[in-house]
Order: structure tokens, then sequence, then C-alpha cells
């Protein structure tokens, strides 16, 4: 009996802390001032005008999608943000990927934070 207050007081503490690592980049003060963001590319850095919120956003999707690997391949999709191969135009480098996902998202969702609700609300985007 003692041993499951104890697993249910551990579970508890890791779903609250789970909850504060996802709510947290959309409940900061801070998440809506404009910031440059570094994305990665390669061996260089892009500099991106994306909210902390949108960036946030960005990367829950590429986490789950790819587990953030440009070279990740599913079926029809390929790439960090798991979008259609034909999509990329034979153009596969990380700097396409993102400029591609960023007009995926913008196109069709109006920003990441869109993007991320339909991925939460769907399973996919």
């Amino acid at each position: 009996m003692h041993s499951n207050k104890a697993f249910i007081s551990l579970l508890s503490v890791v779903t609250l802390f789970a909850a504060i690592l996802f709510l947290l980049p959309q409940t900061n003060a801070s998440a809506n001032a404009r910031h440059r963001q570094n994305v990665h590319i390669g061996r260089r850095y892009k500099h991106s005008k994306l909210s902390a919120a949108n960036a946030a956003a960005k990367h829950f999707i590429a986490i789950r999608e790819s587990g953030g690997s440009y070279s990740a391949s599913n079926g029809t999709c390929y790439g960090k943000y798991q979008l259609s191969i034909a999509s990329y135009h034979g153009n596969y480098s990380a700097h396409n990927q993102e400029l591609t996902a960023d007009h995926y998202a913008n196109s069709r969702y109006g920003s990441w934070l869109g993007a991320k609700s339909f991925w939460l609300s769907h399973g996919w985007y």
C-alpha cells in the first residue's frame, strides 16, 4: 500500500513537470515578444523572425514529426517537418526544409501556433 502512494506521488510530480514544460512557452509573458531565433542549418546559423511562441510551436512539431532529424523518412514524407517529398522540388537541404515548412505552416494554418493547435487535435498537420 505504501509503495502505491509513493508511485502515485511520483507520477503526479512527473505529470506536473511535463505540463509545465509544454505550457510554459505559451504562458510566458515574453512569449509574444519578437526576437531573432537562431535556427541551426548544417554548420551555419540563419536568423529567423519568429515569436518565441511560434518558435516553440515549430520545435514541438519538428520533434514529434521526425525527432528533429532533417533526414527522417516515412512513406511519401521526408525531413524534419515530414512534408511531402514533392514539396521540396528536389532540394532536401536543411535550409530549404526550413523555408518550405515555414511557407506550409503559414499558408495552411496562418502560423506555427495554428499548426500546433491542429497537430494537438489531430496528431498530424
